[in-house]
């Protein structure tokens, strides 16, 4: 079997001596060429090259920004993705992010060295599994994309990763207070949710859409706001009609419930396995895909794509 291991060498949770455990780890059990992402993106071309190339399987060594970027390149100029998984190479994921939705989401470990222990298991059994995608415009995305304040607070990090701060959930955390309380436009609902069978919904102040659940992480606890969303299904929404402190207050109380029962009440707009919607919104709103700010968005285009791809799992 031939495979390609991309690995980010900023991942937050790895070091070069686990680096090079893995590479050995891996070259015993496939013939593997080792390839380093050099910046933003760099992911995309390489897995789109090893597509390309024919390779059995890849394998990423990084966080969800990572397994985006790689995700995107083996879809890469596939007119017809979807139910086209038998086309393209098996996909690997070993953790190495701070948070790692995707992969905790397929029910493989925290840690990337018993990560690996269980990809390497799963090869040699030959267990693998075929699970749907997201598409917004033209991206693919594994796990969430957010229109609003999850995207906003995703922005936020991302500026204080630049200055120097680790990734960790209480940044997080603080991230989301600061950037409701200080930031966000709380008093302005500009988004519309259509479908071309529905009546639009209008009015929305934020989107979550969810491809998977749970939606992410603070920590070992799953936090849902989607609870039935799955890989195997359309793609399932959360907006909230209002940003205002009371209503905001108790989602995030919701959120944060053990239970993982999701969201409800007035404010809240849910939909379930959805295969394709528009959100457009009167400004230009903050946007994310699996984690990643890609900037303001006045409209996006979402589909679901099932059996996209095959996972090692």
């Amino acid at each position: 079997m031939r495979a390609v291991l991309v690995v980010n060498p900023n991942a937050t949770t790895t070091s070069e001596q686990g680096r090079d455990l893995l590479v050995r780890a891996l070259g015993n059990e496939v013939d593997l060429h080792v390839e380093y992402t050099m910046r933003r993106g760099h992911a995309v071309s390489l897995a789109r090259d090893a597509t390309r190339e024919g390779v059995d399987l890849l394998v990423t060594l990084g966080g969800d920004g990572t397994v985006n970027e790689a995700v995107n390149g083996l879809l890469a100029g596939d007119r017809d993705p979807a139910f086209g998984a038998h086309r393209r190479p098996l996909l690997a994921v070993v953790p190495g992010g701070s948070t790692n939705v995707f992969a905790r989401a397929l029910g493989l470990p925290r840690d990337w060295a018993e990560g690996t222990q269980v990809i390497l298991s799963a090869l040699r059994a030959g267990r693998t599994r075929t699970i749907g995608l997201g598409r917004a415009e033209d991206r693919y995305f594994t796990f969430c994309a957010g229109l609003g304040l999850d995207a906003e607070v995703v922005r936020r990090v991302e500026r204080a990763r630049m200055k120097g701060k680790v990734s960790t959930a209480g940044l997080y955390v603080r991230s989301a207070m600061a950037q409701y309380l200080t930031e966000t436009d709380r008093r302005r609902s500009a988004i519309t949710l259509t479908q071309s069978t529905e009546p639009a919904e209008i009015g929305l102040a934020s989107v979550v859409v969810q491809n998977t659940a749970p939606w992410t992480y603070i920590g070992p606890r799953e936090i849902h706001a989607c609870p039935e969303a799955s890989f195997d299904k359309g793609l399932d929404v959360l907006g909230l009609k209002a940003l205002r402190m009371p209503g905001t207050t108790r989602v995030a109380a919701q959120l944060l419930r053990r239970n993982g029962g999701g969201v409800h009440g007035k404010q809240v707009v849910a939909l379930h396995d959805v295969y394709s919607f528009v959100l457009r919104a009167s400004r230009p709103m903050a946007f994310q895909l699996d984690g990643d700010y890609l900037g303001e968005r006045g409209k996006v285009e979402f589909v679901a794509v099932p059996d996209a791809i095959r996972v090692v799992c």
